[in-house]
């Protein structure tokens, strides 16, 4: 039960955070586009990590669906714990774009991108030792 309510709670969160960081996506990805066209030039790696970020959303958006979706279903547990670990990726791949493009390494950046995807997974996993 202490899995089925972890996983559920923290899809939610997930959810809610996806669909904020799609709409932020969206924003970068025209924002960039316009931005380009202004000043005439190329913005590749601004792209990059805007589309980055959208794509790392969807992801998050839907591993949120997973989990809520299968929290009752610990036999469904792997592939949420799989959507986790993508999630943690995307996150830590965007603080390294973001320290490649010029801005300062955060650890604080670092820490709170990876909680939700982590606890999400401690859900995940508990909710698979209760099958």
């Amino acid at each position: 039960m202490k899995g089925r309510k972890f996983l559920k709670v923290t899809g939610i969160l997930m959810i809610i955070g996806g669909s904020i960081g799609m709409i932020g996506g969206i924003i970068a990805v025209i924002g960039v586009g316009a931005l380009a066209a202004i000043l005439e030039t190329s913005s590749g790696g601004l792209m990059f990590a805007s589309i980055l970020t959208l794509i790392g959303a969807v992801i998050q958006f839907i591993a949120g669906i997973m989990g809520v979706k299968n929290s009752a279903r610990p036999e469904k547990a792997q592939s949420c714990i799989v959507m986790g670990v993508l999630v943690a990726l995307f996150s830590i791949a965007g603080n390294i774009i973001s320290t490649v493009l010029g801005n300062s390494f955060s650890v604080m950046n670092l820490i709170t991108g990876l909680a939700l995807p982590v606890l999400y997974i401690i859900g995940a996993v508990l909710n698979k030792r209760e099958a």
